[in-house]
């Protein structure tokens, strides 16, 4: 607490062999890299899918960035129109995956004309042999990570971007010195090594998503989508229900843009709680 945080003290090093990238910045979440990214580009047409994580379109547009919308998947058309794609991978809120190869070819096609590439991979670590991180040695290939999902470590606000060095050393100079306190750099580290507990995870996790999967058809709220740590749900009555939940003290994420709401874990002790709220329902 005492001191400015060391830039040798391990985090880097641990990072890099846990994704397996040959280039790692440190980033107060990837909140911080969100939006700071789109200002290291000159006004770019931005194409992102219409159901995904907010916060990318708003800061593209902050920076005087034209967004492009696309409900399946990007066409040839879109890709020779944009320079930059941003992908969420597992896509939040809905759960999608998107194959790697898939991305990769992608990527080929901006990347000929300088195009970018933005993979979030804020929920991928259940799923690391889907990510895109082993690639982010390629040019114009931006993969986001963070420590607030899968480790549990909102709050100590640490993500990691993964990029070819150049790109990470104009980032860094955007983001300014210290931007993780020392203490969350140590827990990070620890966090990062401890492949135990990881392994232990994503079992834990994998079999609580199945859990939540089949309690919510059990209410006929059949899941659209689901990720390891949460299920999407669309619903007319989404509202009510999102209400009605939080007026029980279990509280969903209502995405009223879509009419869905999207339910994380609950914790030990709370399956029959939220069982029983949904019972209510009826």
């Amino acid at each position: 607490w005492q001191r400015l945080p060391l830039n040798d003290d391990g985090l880097i090093d641990a990072a890099q062999h846990y994704y397996q990238a040959p280039h790692v910045l440190a980033t107060a979440g990837s909140q911080a890299a969100i939006q700071t990214l789109p200002s290291l580009r000159a006004a770019s047409n931005v194409a992102m899918y219409s159901t995904m994580y907010a916060e990318h379109a708003s800061s593209w547009a902050k920076h005087g960035h034209s967004i492009h919308h696309y409900h399946s998947a990007p066409n040839a058309t879109l890709l020779n129109k944009v320079e930059v794609l941003v992908v969420c991978n597992p896509n939040n809120p809905t759960g999608g995956i998107i194959q790697p190869e898939t991305l990769l070819a992608w990527h080929a096609k901006l990347s000929q004309k300088g195009g970018w590439l933005v993979v979030d991979e804020a929920f991928m670590d259940t799923t690391p042999e889907l990510s895109l991180a082993r690639y982010t040695h390629l040019p114009n290939l931006i993969v986001l990570r963070s420590l607030g999902k899968f480790f549990g470590l909102a709050g100590a606000r640490i993500g990691f971007v993964l990029a070819q060095q150049k790109l990470l050393t104009n980032l860094q100079d955007a983001l300014g010195p210290w931007p993780i306190a020392g203490p969350a750099r140590y827990i990070a580290t620890n966090a990062l090594q401890n492949t135990a507990w990881q392994q232990a995870t994503r079992s834990t996790l994998n079999l609580a998503s199945l859990r939540l999967n089949t309690l919510l058809i059990k209410h006929s709220l059949t899941p659209q989508g689901s990720n390891a740590l949460f299920q999407w749900v669309p619903s007319p009555n989404a509202q009510a229900i999102h209400v009605h939940l939080a007026q029980q003290g279990i509280w969903t994420r209502h995405l009223s843009d879509w009419s869905a709401l999207r339910f994380g874990l609950p914790c030990v002790d709370d399956w029959d709680r939220l069982d029983a709220a949904l019972l209510q329902l009826k």
